[in-house]
């Protein structure tokens, strides 16, 4: 069962929407979101024994390390 983490990672999403919203965004801040973010995507990964959640798995790593080398870019 992933629900747990499929809320959690619904709460880092939100987290970092509002981080972004805010008048001064950290990139740092930013970066630990993420790193949560991973953290959750990885453990839905090694729970889930579905092929198609697999998939879904590798296309938001892929696009968590777009948004980190984004982040990276914000002082």
């Amino acid at each position: 069962d992933i629900t747990e983490e499929k809320v959690r990672l619904a709460s880092h999403l939100d987290f970092f929407i509002e981080t972004l919203n805010q008048p001064v965004s950290t990139g740092k801040k930013l970066g630990f979101i993420s790193q949560e973010m991973g953290r959750e995507i990885n453990t839905i990964g090694s729970k889930a024994n579905d092929a198609e959640i697999q998939k879904f798995v590798v296309q938001m790593k892929e696009e968590l390390e777009k948004i980190k080398e984004q982040v990276l870019n914000i002082v």
